[in-house]
């Protein structure tokens, strides 16, 4: 079987069209008479749904797999756009690898199918989609709620919309972060082009100076020997023609201490000029370092976003040093504790909090540290007396801790994956 080839995506290839009196690919009137005895197979269900079945619900990894299996020619080596087309030509066709398709997400998702199918209505199926929402675990639950028997049509939009919504939302996140830093790439190009103009002028205004005033000086000289070379009777004609000489040196040396007046002027915005260029310099640095944490914070979150997608333990993420342990996470804003604090559990480890000496005392904070495994704190959120003694009581307990850039939810999800690599500061 040749892989397919389809025409380029359009709007309308990916706009949801629900028709009256259609549930899952089926007339509403079979699937409201009486209850299903059976879950819904991949090919019955409407073609709107099999794209974003086949790109929550499999990995390119399972997807590619069972695109070989089936026997579809170039999957080992075709790109994601691609097997993710092919996946979803194939997935209304029961004889040309749906079933098959079907198999694979029902052993990918097993646990959802079997968790989904103790609900015996619609009204049951809302609630353990409720709960998916809440936790995360998107790719089993949207499957195995659109193959249950009970799920209704408006049930059925409902997860679609959730689904597509998320994709949207992941997406806009991912370019704003792109965005910011190719602003900031664009702005450390326009500092390093001006800074070379401003150099070249500057080396060009002393080439020129210079050749002015040894003109100047070499006219000097000529003219001087020519006025006192001769014999004597040349000498009563420079005699006579001594005022205009006078005239001439004085001009002269008014032109040279004008030059060097000029000169040092220039030599001061030399220097002026070299001290910006070392303070755009230093901004620079600080800019390429803020570009690396973002795309660092990027690929964090990028991997986060995708393994809860896909299902992956947390111990894929490189979380498992967290399991049992206990993070304590002083400062940063009272809103964003709760889901920080969701955040760290889903690794597997405690949460404890303080924040920073705002409500609660100082005096806290050393026996915090005691019962923590790792101290975190935001540098933007937290007072420096705060973060002066989290690292002395880190220092004299022995205890890791990690400053992290932002009081934000990636900084923290940044940190957390980074752990499995030691980042941690040591304490000393």
């Amino acid at each position: 079987m040749a892989l397919p080839v389809l025409p380029p995506l359009s709007q309308a290839a990916v706009k949801v069209e629900w028709r009256p009196g259609m549930l899952l690919g089926r007339p509403m009137a079979e699937a409201t008479r009486t209850h299903v005895a059976r879950r819904t197979r991949l090919w019955e269900l409407a073609e709107t749904l099999h794209c974003s079945i086949i790109g929550t619900c499999l990995s390119t990894a399972e997807l590619r797999r069972a695109l070989v299996r089936i026997g579809v020619s170039g999957a080992e080596t075709a790109d994601e756009h691609d097997l993710h087309v092919s996946g979803v030509t194939l997935a209304g066709r029961r004889d040309a690898g749906a079933k098959l398709l079907h198999k694979a997400l029902d052993r990918r998702h097993e646990t959802s199918i079997r968790r989904y199918s103790a609900a015996r209505d619609d009204e049951a199926l809302a609630r353990l989609w409720d709960e998916a929402i809440k936790s995360g675990d998107i790719p089993g639950a949207y499957w195995a709620l659109l193959t249950h028997p009970a799920a209704t049509e408006e049930l059925v939009k409902r997860a679609f919309r959730a689904v597509h919504m998320l994709s949207h939302l992941v997406g806009a996140a991912n370019r704003a972060d792109i965005r910011r830093l190719r602003e900031l790439e664009q702005e450390i190009a326009t500092l390093t082009g001006t800074v070379e103009r401003l150099q070249q002028g500057l080396r060009d205004g002393f080439a020129s100076r210079e050749a002015t005033i040894r003109q100047l000086q070499d006219t000097l000289v000529r003219r001087v020997e020519e006025q006192t070379i001769g014999s004597a009777a040349r000498m009563s004609e420079f005699d006579r023609d001594g005022d205009l000489l006078r005239g001439i040196v004085t001009d002269l040396n008014r032109k040279l201490g004008a030059e060097t007046t000029r000169r040092q002027r220039v030599e001061q915005r030399l220097e002026a000029a070299v001290a910006a260029a070392r303070t755009s310099e230093a901004k620079l640095r600080r800019m390429a370092e803020e570009r690396d944490a973002i795309a660092r914070d990027i690929a964090a979150v990028d991997a986060r976003f995708a393994g809860l997608l896909a299902g992956v333990n947390e111990c894929d993420l490189g979380h498992c040093d967290l399991l049992g342990r206990t993070v304590l996470y002083v400062g940063g804003r009272v809103g964003q504790i709760p889901q920080m604090k969701a955040l760290v559990e889903r690794s597997g480890a405690g949460f404890l909090h303080h924040d920073g000496g705002i409500e609660q005392s100082a005096g806290l904070l050393p026996g915090l540290v005691s019962r923590a495994d790792l101290v975190l704190f935001p540098v933007d959120c937290i007072s420096h007396d705060a973060a002066a003694t989290v690292k002395r009581s880190c220092r004299m307990q022995g205890k890791p801790y990690v400053p992290l850039r932002s009081a934000s939810l990636t900084a923290l999800m940044a940190a957390l994956a980074a752990r499995e690599g030691g980042a941690a500061v040591a304490a000393e």
